[in-house]
């Protein structure tokens, strides 16, 4: 049951990367009100998994003001299209320069339903081969480690890691294994 109905909505911002609207609402009761939404393109992130343990990758994200661990991630660029496993393999590549034999849908979860559309579906990559990163100008600075599962899970109790795609990735995998 639809509980809000929109009545009108307007373009605040719009960018490659994202769409900010406001739209008037009314709620059930017939009260009117204002609703900002992010638009942006679906994504995946990625769980590379061997021994025990998973690669992360480390950039700055400028929003925080600091560099943070977390899993490869990332959506197709402008006027690029195809399949979540197309993605995920794509961007597992670019970030990591690994390539998995093996892969596995865990999931889909909304990134942030207070204030987006937007969705992510969370891989599995096992069965891993090592090679180049092939990164974006915009992840010149990043890098990438393999932590046990017990260092992720540490670093998540002592706010290292910190994304919380990273975070549900995660409970996702304990879920499947």
């Amino acid at each position: 049951m639809n509980d809000i109905r929109q009545t009108g909505t307007r373009e605040i911002y719009a960018s490659p990367w994202l769409r900010l609207r406001e739209d008037a609402i009314e709620y059930a009761d017939g009260s009117a009100s204002t609703y900002a939404i992010v638009e942006r393109t679906d994504f995946v992130t990625v769980l590379p998994y061997e021994n025990g343990g998973f690669w992360l990758v480390e950039q700055f994200r400028y929003p925080l003001g600091r560099r943070v661990w977390e899993l490869p991630q990332g959506a197709w660029p402008a006027g690029r299209t195809g399949t979540v496993e197309e993605l995920a393999v794509a961007e597992l590549v670019e970030e990591t320069g690994l390539r998995a034999d093996q892969w596995r849908h865990l999931g889909r979860l909304a990134a942030n339903a207070g204030m987006s559309g937007q969705y992510f579906d969370v891989l599995l990559a096992t069965e891993l081969t090592a090679g180049k990163p092939r990164r974006e100008a915009s992840e010149q600075d990043m890098v990438h480690r393999w932590f046990t599962d017990t260092d992720v899970r540490a670093m998540i109790g002592r706010s290292e890691l910190v994304d919380v795609h990273t975070v549900a990735a995660l409970a996702l995998f304990d879920l499947h294994r």
